[in-house]
């Protein structure tokens, strides 16, 4: 049986049935989070992952939008 097998949606299935989301994809999240909104570490860690993933959306319609402004 093999420890980790890539799942659809971008998620892991590890051991046991569990599945996780990437850790470089949570960096990337936070980041852009951080970048755009200066939120903490710990406020956008809070956020569940579909409302992180939101946010991640609206602040790139807001960047398309200003850069076809220009």
């Amino acid at each position: 049986m093999p420890s980790m097998r890539q799942r659809g949606g971008g998620g892991h299935l590890g051991p046991g049935g569990i599945k996780g989301y990437p850790l470089d994809r949570i960096f990337e999240e936070v980041a852009f989070i951080a970048y755009h909104f200066h939120w903490s570490y710990d406020e956008i860690l809070a956020l569940e992952h579909q409302e992180r993933r939101r946010w991640c959306q609206e602040i790139s319609r807001i960047n398309q939008k200003l850069s076809e402004n220009r």
